[in-house]
Order: C-alpha cells, then structure tokens, then sequence
C-alpha cells in the first residue's frame, strides 16, 4: 500500500481554498491535534494550568496539493472548520515529494 492509498482510506475530507476563496481541490489528509510537550515554536500563551496551544493541529497531507507557496491568505477546511496554515514544509523520500507537512491553526470567525 502506498502512502497516496492510505491518505484516500484513512484521510480525512480536506478542501483547499486561495486567497479569493476559490477551491484549489479537494482531498484526503490526516489532520491531529498537537499534543507536543514543548511546544516553544508555536504561538500560545502559558496559563496557570499549562500551555494553551490556541487550537494548533498537525497536518499530513499528499504532495499533490503542495500548498507551500499559497499567500497567507489561504486556508483549509474539514469537517465545517476552516484552519490557517502557519507553517508547510514539503517532505522527500530520495529526490521525490512524499508528503506535506504543516502546522495549522483553526480560524474562530467571530459572529
């Protein structure tokens, strides 16, 4: 099983969208919440009870959609929520993209 098979079985439903709200694609990722102990590269604040990581989540994703060199401006959506992407990295396996790699963060609209 490649790793394209296993984005398309176990992945999630993600929509990709630029700056002007248009629909870059449509496709299967794995989208987590980050749980790392030290978190020091990401915004957050420490609270008394710990570090609040202001919903940030880890992103694995097909190099097919490599939205690495999207303006700031765009962002994802699974599953009704839409999310910023902070930080994508592309990542290779010998001289080929094997997968995407990012940090991302849900965007709270206000009402």
């Amino acid at each position: 099983m490649n790793i394209s098979s296993i984005f398309k079985k176990y992945g999630r439903s993600v929509s990709i969208y630029d700056a002007m709200g248009f629909s870059a694609g449509d496709f299967h990722a794995f989208i987590q919440p980050l749980r790392y102990k030290n978190k020091m590269y990401l915004d957050g604040v420490n609270t008394q009870i710990g570090f609040n990581s202001q919903g940030h989540y880890l992103y694995i994703g097909p190099p097919e959609y490599d939205f690495t060199g999207l303006s700031g401006d765009s962002w994802l959506e699974c599953g009704g929520k839409k999310y910023k992407i902070d930080r994508a990295e592309i990542v290779y396996r010998g001289n080929k993209k094997y997968y995407v790699w990012a940090i991302i963060r849900e965007i709270v609209e206000e009402s």
